[in-house]
């Protein structure tokens, strides 16, 4: 066997996670590495300045690790789910949820927004069918579909678009997120003209009143968290959320970016061992309902029905998280 660097990341790994010296030894000489070239290798890397200073830094990983597993450990000490609040004032909201980074659900807020009673697929489909629009398509035959959504970006009709979810029943392989602002901002710009302010939370921009999120049941965002506090007003349909605290972070093997390899819908706790300790919170948001999903909540999110959401972040407190986050995504 001929050790490279890859075999020297690997010992280096291993030895920053604690495993013993003769474990690792064990393993590289079942690779057909000597023992004495195995023992080589690691007495070399222990002796290492550069893993000495990672190490370093690595205990002052695990003393923030264990300052958010102080919260984590408080935070169970509740378990009541996510609270409604009815017509909630802008002042309490802040100081109770907004300032606290703590999710509510607001309800009794939306029945003024015309998209209320407006939307629906006959409206969307005479009103705006000929537009062109784009769409997430694909996702069903990629696992990673949320990391490889420029892929799955798809041009359409807008009517073709509300005939599948019309007819489709079921299914995830198909959806118009976010991620398709930009084009269908401009495509179905008419449709903000129905949604409504909310000056006791949001600054109002008549241009961005949030994106436009559209599609079957069956659809599926998985575990992630946003850089920015977030509402998510449910105009049409139901969706079922689960909610993970930040403090939760360490053990929710974060493994790229703001995503997880978790699966919400059946947590594997042979290889996600970590996350017995986890405590997740369920929801069903309900049309006319606003869930506010503060910044570094991680969050499943499952289409119940045909549904339609307006996200938004243009709260009237600050809410730029992004511009210091970590610039290297890949980790």
């Amino acid at each position: 066997m001929q050790l490279n660097d890859d075999w020297r990341r690997w010992i280096a790994e291993n030895l920053m996670l604690g495993t013993p010296p003769e474990t690792i030894a064990a393993i590289l000489v079942k690779s057909n590495l000597s023992q004495a070239n195995a023992r080589t290798e690691i007495d070399a890397a222990l002796r290492s300045p550069y893993l000495q200073a990672a190490r370093r830094l690595a205990n002052r990983v695990n003393k923030r690790d264990w300052v958010l597993n102080i919260q984590s450990q408080l935070n169970r000490l509740y378990d009541e789910g996510i609270e409604r609040r009815e017509r909630l004032s802008g002042e309490d909201f802040l100081q109770q949820y907004y300032r606290t980074n703590r999710p509510v659900i607001i309800t009794g807020m939306l029945e003024h927004f015309p998209a209320r009673q407006k939307w629906n697929l006959d409206y969307f489909a005479e009103r705006f069918g000929e537009r062109e629009v784009e769409v997430q398509f694909g996702r069903e035959a990629d696992p990673q579909y949320e990391l490889n959504s420029i892929a799955h970006k798809r041009k359409m009709p807008f009517g073709e678009y509300v005939e599948m979810v019309r007819t489709s029943g079921r299914t995830n392989d198909f959806y118009m997120t976010a991620n398709n602002d930009s084009l269908n901002r401009e495509a179905l710009k008419e449709l903000f003209e129905d949604v409504g302010t909310l000056p006791e939370y949001l600054d109002d921009d008549p241009g961005r009143r949030g994106f436009f999120w559209f599609g079957p049941a069956g659809t599926v965002t998985p575990f992630h968290h946003d850089l920015t506090n977030n509402f998510m007003a449910q105009i049409v349909g139901r969706k079922k959320i689960k909610l993970m605290a930040p403090s939760d972070t360490p053990r929710i093997y974060n493994h790229r970016h703001c995503f997880t390899e978790v699966d919400a819908r059946n947590i594997d706790l042979a290889r996600f061992p970590a996350m017995a300790e986890v405590q997740v919170l369920e929801c069903v948001l309900e049309p006319g309902e606003i869930l506010f999903l503060p910044v570094g909540w991680w969050h499943y999110v499952e289409g119940l029905d045909i549904s339609v959401t307006l996200s938004t972040t243009n709260f009237r407190w600050p809410n730029d998280f992004y511009s210091n986050y970590p610039p290297n995504h890949d980790f």
